[in-house]
């Protein structure tokens, strides 16, 4: 929650509250600065390479602050501020509690960081804001409206791409607070990484800038470095790039740590000088998601590719054999021998699928163990393997041009590598099961069998490579009018991506196959519901509920999880929160399938996959249209089956 500077309460309970900024004289400020900033000519210098800055305009001063008042600044964050670690689908950091604009602490800590306050309202100062106007000409800055927040990067942490489009801000920067005394080395990641645009046409024949998915500057992190950019509506994307792990041989015991003051300048507001009544609405229906939203879809990468599922016709040649057939989704004698190429031979069996469907009708998903026989799947495990061992082009182009891979965009909804479809490609087992196996009739019969879904209308299938220390997909929902069935099979060969297996379950059988879904890890238990470092587990999250909505009410028992209160990804680890909307999650893992009956809203993402991943995260991935029956015809078809009873009774 952020709020506005007059709203602390005073520290000392005596005069004008201390909470409140205090306004510096132009020479006050200055002198918080480094020698020379505020000089016309140098001044002038930072304007000229701002305006010629790419790919948007931004600008770097270093250094910015007077050279002991911010190494106190840092003390005092270090001795007296307790930062958490918090986790979301576009984040890892550590944030130090609500210090959006420190007025969330209370006196006490207040009263223990006065080079913070220092620095705070130098920052905000008249002085400083003028400065910043002039060189980025983006306007003038609020003084009253402060917006700052200290966060920390360690190994594993990471913010994906984003524009920082949100209301009324004009101006984002970043203060460096790392080691003054160790200088960061490049190599250790944690840069900020800005990404260039093209403009293409949207559905209406309007402008719409399109993000590409490589950046094109980093900007490495230095202690009293500034880095600004104007905000600017799908334009200013960025991220920072994951502070990475010691590499092998590297001296481990000095931890790395990216420590920052990041924050925005807002346009002025009501009673400030330059103030303009009704911008901030207008600046407000410009956001990411109201600019973004859906104008720019027709250039995502992977365009939704769904093939129509329908039931085969029994067919019959000349004087040849009928190909046999059966009525519905019942087996063939040649379905089997199909399917058992691929399965492992335990989910083919009367009783297993028996199982498994009485577990998907109570629990709408299913985690289905070693799925894949185990002659297939050692040879999807070997050519996996092999691809790995083969380095793979630097650019999403590069890729297209050399690889048979396409780099999902853009990059503020997801990144990955991804194969569509093609019934003319079977040269490797994943375009065999991507082109063979799933969108096949048997396929269809055995989803159908084991789910309780009759009518299976179209399958969308994808399979990705989420390259580690590069992937991921943000969360994103679901707005079809009907619940979906979807399935990832996970198909990850490394390992070191959960905690190690407990000991087979005792009713798993003998190939080790499980019809048992996962079960969710106590939330008691820390370690245990510790997600890894490395990242790369799938999540379905609980998306906004409409209030009052009957119809959801009377479907919840046929979706995914049990409805609950409306869920923000960006806390689902903020704080152990055993209410944290989470519905179902799956580790990256070897031969692994879960299906999930997906619900209108419900949110899902991949998390980030770490460089300190041992391998890439592979799968397979479909999205499988369905068709409910209608429930009157149901208790039409129950009511006719009473009375045939009641007949037979008074028969007898």
């Amino acid at each position: 929650m952020k709020r506005t500077a007059e709203e602390r309460p005073s520290i000392d309970g005596n005069g004008p509250p201390e909470s409140k900024k205090r306004a510096l004289s132009s020479e006050e400020a200055a002198a918080r600065f480094r020698d020379g900033l505020f000089d016309p000519a140098e001044q002038q210098q930072y304007t000229d390479s701002y305006a010629k800055s790419s790919p948007y305009y931004h600008g770097v001063i270093h250094p910015l602050i007077e050279d002991s008042l911010l190494r106190s600044v840092r003390e005092e964050i270090q001795k007296h501020l307790h930062f958490t670690e918090k986790e979301t689908d576009i984040y890892k950091i550590f944030q130090s509690g609500d210090l959006a604009n420190l007025d969330g602490l209370d006196d006490s800590s207040l009263s223990k960081l006065p080079s913070l306050l220092k620095l705070r309202d130098a920052m905000y100062s008249a002085r400083f804001r003028g400065y910043l106007s002039s060189v980025t000409g983006s306007g003038k800055l609020s003084g009253k409206k402060t917006d700052m927040a200290i966060n920390i990067y360690t190994e594993g942490c990471h913010l994906l791409c984003h524009d920082d489009v949100i209301g009324s801000r004009r101006v984002s920067y970043i203060l460096y607070l790392t080691d003054p005394d160790t200088p960061w080395q490049a190599e250790w990641g944690g840069a900020l990484r800005l990404y260039p645009t093209k403009t293409e046409k949207d559905a209406k024949g309007e402008d719409v800038k399109i993000p590409s998915p490589d950046f094109s500057l980093s900007i490495p992190p230095a202690f009293n470095q500034l880095s600004f950019f104007t905000v600017q509506p799908g334009e200013s994307f960025h991220d920072v790039e994951e502070v990475y792990h010691h590499r092998e041989g590297e001296d481990k015991s000095k931890k790395r740590v990216r420590m920052a003051i990041s924050g925005w300048f807002h346009i002025p507001q009501e009673g400030e000088d330059g103030y303009e009544e009704g911008l901030e609405e207008k600046l407000a229906e410009r956001s990411s998601l109201a600019q973004l939203q859906g104008r720019g879809d027709m250039y995502d990468l992977p365009q939704p590719q769904p093939v129509p599922w329908e039931e085969p016709e029994v067919q019959g040649k000349g004087k040849g054999k009928v190909e046999e057939q059966a009525e519905g989704n019942e087996f063939t004698e040649s379905d089997l021998e199909f399917l058992v190429q691929y399965l492992a031979p335990s989910y083919l069996t009367p009783d297993i699928a028996e199982e498994m469907s009485d577990t998907f009708a109570s629990e709408s998903s299913l985690s289905l163990e070693r799925f894949l026989n185990e002659k297939f799947a050692s040879r999807v495990s070997a050519y996996i393997e092999e691809q790995e061992r083969q380095k793979l082009p630097a650019s999403a182009q590069e890729i297209k041009d050399q690889t048979e891979w396409t780099v999902a965009q853009p990059p503020h909804k997801h990144r990955y590598l991804y194969q569509q479809a093609s019934s003319e490609d079977n040269s490797n087992p994943i375009k065999e099961l991507l082109n063979v196996l799933f969108p096949s009739q048997p396929f269809r019969k055995w989803l159908a069998l084991i789910t309780g879904v009759d009518h299976l209308k179209s399958h969308n299938l994808l399979a990705r490579r989420f390259r580690r220390g590069a992937d991921y997909t943000l969360a994103s929902g679901y707005d079809g009018e009907e619940p979906r069935l979807e399935f990832t099979l996970g198909l990850t060969p490394t390992t070191g991506w959960e905690k190690e297996a407990e000991e087979e379950e005792e009713d798993d059988d003998e190939d080790g196959s499980s019809a048992k879904p996962s079960e969710p890890k106590d939330k008691s238990n820390g370690e245990a519901a510790e997600h890894p470092a490395v990242g790369g587990y799938e999540i379905y999250m609980a998306g906004d509920e409409e209030e009052d909505d009957e119809e959801d009410e009377e479907n919840a028992d046929q979706v995914l999880g049990p409805k609950k209160k409306k869920a923000d990804p960006a806390i689902y680890r903020a704080s152990g929160d055993e209410d944290d909307g989470i519905l179902f999650s799956t580790q990256a893992g070897w031969n692994r399938l879960s299906i999930v009956l997906r619900d209108n809203g419900t949110l899902k993402f991949v998390k980030y996959v770490s460089a300190n991943a041992k391998g890439d995260r592979w799968d397979i991935t479909g999205e499988i249209g369905v068709e409910f029956e209608d429930d009157d015809e149901d208790d039409e078809d129950d009511e006719d089956d009473e009375e045939m009873d009641d007949e037979d009774e008074d028969e007898e």
